[in-house]
């Protein structure tokens, strides 16, 4: 979805929700170069602090809650990448959020992994979607 839409060569990426890392290593793989990563559980933190370090990618890592760091980050992306638990019932807030506090850079991508229970193609920055039968992929650019 990514390889023929975003230039990932030298980005400065941000992943929220971590999870155990998957997203960062792969955006690695294709050129990020900076690259943050957000994740609350210390399990997970302490996984994907040793796999970066493994795979030898230089991978900012706060242990903290996306919508704390949201609101303090006074940093800006070119593509943002959120795969929020699909029971988070704050989902519907995230893409007004990372308008809202200017955490993409002009032309960035945000890519947000949801259900078909939520839609999002009325949202002034969306500008589409990929749909994968239960897992949607929604993408808003700025300056679209």
């Amino acid at each position: 979805m990514l390889e023929h839409g975003f230039p990932l060569d030298g980005c400065k990426t941000l992943d929220l929700f971590g999870g155990t890392g998957c997203i960062s290593y792969e955006l690695a793989s294709r050129g990020a170069e900076n690259q943050t990563l957000i994740e609350k559980d210390n399990k997970q933190v302490r996984f994907i602090k040793k796999t970066a370090g493994e795979l030898n990618i230089p991978l900012k890592v706060f242990k903290m809650d996306v919508f704390k760091f949201m609101e303090r980050s006074k940093e800006q992306f070119d593509f943002i990448f959120a795969g929020p638990p699909y029971a988070l019932k704050t989902i519907d807030q995230l893409p007004d959020l990372v308008f809202e506090y200017r955490l993409l850079n002009e032309d960035g991508w945000f890519v947000l992994e949801h259900t078909p229970d939520h839609n999002f193609d009325k949202h002034p920055y969306f500008d589409r979607k990929k749909n994968y039968g239960t897992t949607i992929f929604s993408i808003f650019i700025l300056n679209k």
